[in-house]
């Protein structure tokens, strides 16, 4: 899945255009292998500020209709109000990727109910405002596997098919590096639950924080946590680095499918 920010503020500048720039931007990652693109309007950064609806529909509409003229790769979109995600679907959006899970906008659920749209939950404590101000808990697993399996529940409840809901575990949305790293180590847990699991990790700050590196350089860090969680079950992966990334994923898969047995001589 590439990331592609439709605004100014997003934390890794090079992912972040505008119009027919960010539709530029998408159409080179689908070349590039991305099978699933990502389009965001409000930054949820750690520190970001929410935007108003109207705001979020200028940025993001117009890129996404235009988009869909020259590609039927799917397209999701990084909303957490129903009246953008009416519109994008509308505008041939597949999917809504909302961090809030259906909590911030009640109508987001039957929203996409109605319209058969894909729908990814994803855990997060606090808001991107304040959600790195301390963060704590007792079981980040546990906790974070029954918050999903509780959204997901309440998504099939509304009219949301089992086979249309992704589980992301919200990797570095108001949790410390021991808790991404734990989430990340045992992601079989959460895919346990039934669901697909998606994975947003690239250049994030607990990568800094092991590496040393600024955002810039967190490629590396990036592609090897990418690895580990692929082979600890993660089914889609959030990208900034598409080509990179997508050599990756090969590599992974090929190791993959060959046996454990050693080759007879």
């Amino acid at each position: 899945m590439a990331i592609i920010n439709c605004n100014d503020d997003s934390f890794y500048a090079p992912s972040r255009a505008s119009g027919t720039a960010a539709v530029k931007k998408a159409l080179q990652a689908e070349a590039d292998g991305a099978a699933i693109i990502d389009f965001g309007a409000e930054s949820s950064r750690p520190g970001a500020h929410y935007i108003s609806v109207e705001e979020e529909m200028e940025r993001l509409i117009p890129v996404i209709a235009e988009f869909r003229q020259h590609s039927k790769v799917p397209v999701s979109v990084d909303t957490r109000k129903a009246a953008v995600a009416k519109a994008a679907l509308e505008s041939g959006a597949d999917i809504i990727n909302d961090i809030s899970a259906g909590e911030d906008d009640p109508e987001m659920v039957e929203l996409c109910a109605h319209y058969k749209a894909g729908f990814i939950v994803m855990h997060k404590k606090g808001n991107p405002h304040t959600m790195q101000d301390s963060p704590h808990y007792n079981d980040v697993l546990f906790e974070v596997s029954e918050y999903l399996r509780s959204a997901a529940a309440r998504a099939e409840s509304a009219g949301i098919p089992h086979e249309h809901i992704i589980l992301d575990p919200g990797i570095g949305f108001g949790k410390r590096t021991y808790d991404n790293l734990t989430l990340i180590r045992n992601l079989e847990s959460i895919r346990a639950l039934g669901y697909p699991v998606l994975v947003g990790l690239s250049r994030k700050t607990f990568i800094g924080d092991i590496t040393g590196r600024s955002i810039p350089d967190r490629l590396s860090g990036t592609l090897a946590s990418t690895a580990v969680a692929m082979f600890c079950g993660a089914d889609i992966i959030r990208v900034h680095d598409v080509h990179e990334s997508v050599d990756a994923a090969k590599m992974i898969h090929a190791f993959r499918a060959v046996s454990g047995n050693r080759a007879e001589s």
